[in-house]
């Protein structure tokens, strides 16, 4: 059961941000509202969230998940691989350090992103990518194994992120899609694959008790909600337009 988030507010420069998406520049004002209905939600679910100022100094700064990896008994301060990111971190590891007695850090040259790291029960799944070199990878497996945890890699071929194209929902359910439907290394579980034209909600999450999911994607929430889950959509269009996703905007745990 998570208990906290932590989230960011997009800043006045949001727009500026990498995007890869081709979707257009985002409505800041649009995107504020969306981000608070989203905040909204994580509430909804119990959970008490710090909510940090935008940092214009930052425009991809609302995208929280990639500055830290937190778990029940330990947090790790990731090493941003995108050189316009690099010190988001430094606010995060203070705000963790008021949750956490472990505050790890993954160094340089070592890159890792949150958005690249994700648990399945006591097993991590490190993707290797553009953001998230060898040697972030592997030290973030050395911490892991401190702390009980097994690990492995997964090269990336096409996704910015691991948890772009896979997604836990708990109870060894996987939504998977592109280069993950057929991957060996997630054959064990029961997977909901996502249609292409719905690739972008394969980024869904779950809370406690509810799966977030992106509005509009209607194929995708009758198959969760054929394994009985409770769902909540929101709309994510300013954000999708930044290459992010649900997962993307909170710290959970």
């Amino acid at each position: 059961m998570f208990k906290h988030a932590i989230v960011r507010k997009p800043c006045k420069n949001f727009q500026f941000g990498i995007s890869t998406s081709n979707l257009g520049k985002p409505d800041y004002q649009r995107a504020l509202v969306q981000h608070s209905k989203y905040v909204e939600a994580l509430r909804k679910c119990n959970l008490s969230v710090l909510e940090l100022n935008g940092n214009d100094r930052f425009p991809d700064s609302t995208f929280v998940e990639d500055t830290a990896i937190v778990d029940r008994e330990f947090a790790v301060i990731t090493s941003l691989g995108a050189i316009s990111r690099q010190g988001e971190e430094i606010e995060m590891s203070d705000k963790l350090k008021t949750f956490y007695d472990n505050v790890e850090s993954i160094r340089k040259p070592g890159t890792l992103e949150g958005g690249d790291v994700m648990k399945v029960e006591e097993h991590y799944y490190i993707g290797l990518s553009n953001r998230t070199n060898n040697e972030g990878a592997n030290q973030l497996k050395r911490i892991l194994k401190r702390y009980g945890y097994s690990s492995s890699i997964i090269p990336l071929k096409k996704v910015l992120h691991l948890k772009t194209g896979i997604s836990y929902l708990g109870d060894a359910i996987l939504l998977v899609s592109g280069e993950f439907k057929n991957h060996h290394d997630f054959r064990k579980y029961n997977l909901i694959e996502v249609q292409e034209s719905e690739a972008y909600a394969t980024n869904s999450i779950r809370i406690n008790e509810y799966v977030f999911i992106p509005e509009g994607y209607v194929n995708l929430k009758k198959q969760i909600l054929n394994f009985s889950f409770k769902v909540i959509e929101l709309e994510m269009s300013e954000f999708e337009k930044m290459d992010g996703g649900l997962s993307c905007l909170s710290l959970r745990f």
